[in-house]
């Protein structure tokens, strides 16, 4: 790449957006991601010293993947070639490969080929990638707001390395506002814009991590603020909120944000923490979510996080479930709320889930034994010549409506499966289920001590 080249990766015209004009050109001038690219890391040498491999760039909008790839271009000896997934097709893509093949073998240069969005190529489209990044005609680059590990081809994946970008903080936005204020070759230094602290605060909040976001709203209220007598724009928080009418949600109800968000309010009622639990419903409620998806994630969390610990909990939530489906939106948002403290609020025990699982894992390690005779099915006829239903005792026929006799066939169960937890009502299901057990073990071990079959026991049990 010649130095004309590289320079005009940065070149802007006047009418620019501000965000444009403020694109970091070098690796000092970047901000955010030190984890990645801070004094000392790998990724940072292997940028300096122009040895950096197929990547992946992953991260939210407005964080520097795109920013970084240019100044990855600027170090570079190889050529570097930059293509978006929304507006390039594979037709253009398999020409730069083509391209950069005779460029490798008549000039010796390796091609870097970025391609921004790289999730919106299907998985058919990401195979033409793969032998060229096999055998080195080009080093990929990819940027992606989406998992990659959803949305981007395993066999691409193990060829690249994944670099997790994080939102930028409110210190990192502020910074970038600051020299977008000060600047007076690139950024807003010539129009003497005065930004009050309470204003930098709301922008920082409402960029939400965006230094996309935090810049565009900047250069618009600017445009709105009249200059003084002094050549002073003052920006007012009414400014910002003409801009930006209503806070923009970072949420895609198909994308990473919709698993995290859900994932986070999942874990923060398991946790017995409401008010996380209301951030994060807040977040997907004013995001679009749909309803009926987080009605029916808190009835599985309360069979599975809440259990015989408190059964009203199923109820509630299936009640909930109901009503979202019965009242729709936004009413039924008020619902989804007091299922959500509710739950949060509840004592929890994962017993019952658990003690499926071992029996599944039972069921797929031990040999399949047959139900025993005396619980089959004899209500059919010729059932009772085969010995079904046989010896079977009635536990309502007897005190307390339970009487000792053998229900799990044979086999090396590992036993006992629930193991009811000590809060809420599974205090109490605890010690009587504790008290039949050591009751049945002390009858099967004295068969004799087994009381007889009581004469009113019904002829056919189910």
């Amino acid at each position: 790449m010649s130095l004309f080249e590289q320079k005009s990766l940065y070149q802007t015209e006047a009418g620019a957006p501000l965000a444009a004009r403020m694109r970091p050109r070098t690796l000092e001038e970047f901000v955010g991601q030190e984890h990645l690219v801070g004094e000392g890391t790998a990724i940072r040498k292997a940028i300096q010293n122009d040895q950096l491999g197929s990547v992946i760039f992953w991260g939210p909008p407005g964080c520097g993947k795109s920013t970084l790839a240019r100044i990855i271009a600027a170090h570079t000896r190889c050529h570097f070639v930059e293509y978006s997934a929304v507006t390039s097709g594979v037709a253009e893509v398999r020409r730069a490969i083509e391209e950069a093949r005779h460029r490798r073998q008549l000039h010796g240069q390796r091609t870097i080929l970025f391609v921004d969005e790289i999730h919106r190529f299907n998985r058919a489209q990401q195979d033409a990638f793969l032998p060229h990044v096999e055998d080195g005609t080009i080093i990929l680059m990819g940027a992606t707001t989406e998992n990659p590990y959803f949305a981007i081809n395993a066999p691409l994946l193990s060829r690249s390395r994944v670099l997790r970008f994080e939102p930028l903080t409110e210190e990192h936005l502020r910074l970038i506002v600051e020299r977008a204020l000060k600047d007076e070759e690139r950024g807003l230094g010539g129009l003497k814009v005065r930004l009050p602290e309470e204003c930098m605060s709301y922008l920082l909040r409402i960029a939400n991590g965006d230094a996309r976001v935090a810049l565009n709203v900047l250069e618009s209220a600017t445009a709105l603020a009249e200059p003084d007598a002094q050549g002073e724009r003052l920006i007012t928080i009414g400014m910002l909120e003409q801009v930006v009418q209503q806070r923009a949600a970072r949420y895609d109800r198909e994308g990473d944000e919709h698993y995290d968000t859900i994932s986070a309010f999942i874990k923060s009622v398991r946790g017995s923490d409401p008010d996380a639990a209301l951030h994060y419903l807040a977040r997907m409620i004013r995001a679009g979510e749909d309803p009926r998806f987080i009605a029916r994630r808190l009835v599985i969390l309360a069979s599975e996080d809440i259990g015989n610990a408190d059964p009203h909990a199923l109820l509630i939530a299936v009640a909930a479930m109901e009503a979202v489906q019965f009242i729709g939106m936004p009413e039924a948002q008020i619902t989804l709320a007091q299922a959500t403290t509710y739950l949060a609020c509840a004592p929890k025990s994962n017993a019952s889930y658990m003690a499926l699982n071992k029996a599944l894992h039972d069921l797929e390690t031990q040999p399949l034994a047959p139900v025993p005779l005396h619980l089959r099915d004899a209500s059919y006829p010729g059932a009772q010549q085969l010995g079904h239903g046989r010896d079977y005792l009635y536990p309502h026929s007897y005190p307390g409506h339970w009487v000792a006799q053998r229900y799990l066939p044979e086999g090396n169960w590992n036993l006992p499966y629930y193991e009811p937890s000590d809060n809420g009502t599974e205090r109490k299901i605890k010690e009587r289920l504790n008290r039949l057990r050591e009751l049945l073990q002390s009858r099967l071990a004295s068969p004799e001590t087994a009381p007889d079959v009581p004469a009113d026991e019904p002829d056919e049990p189910a």
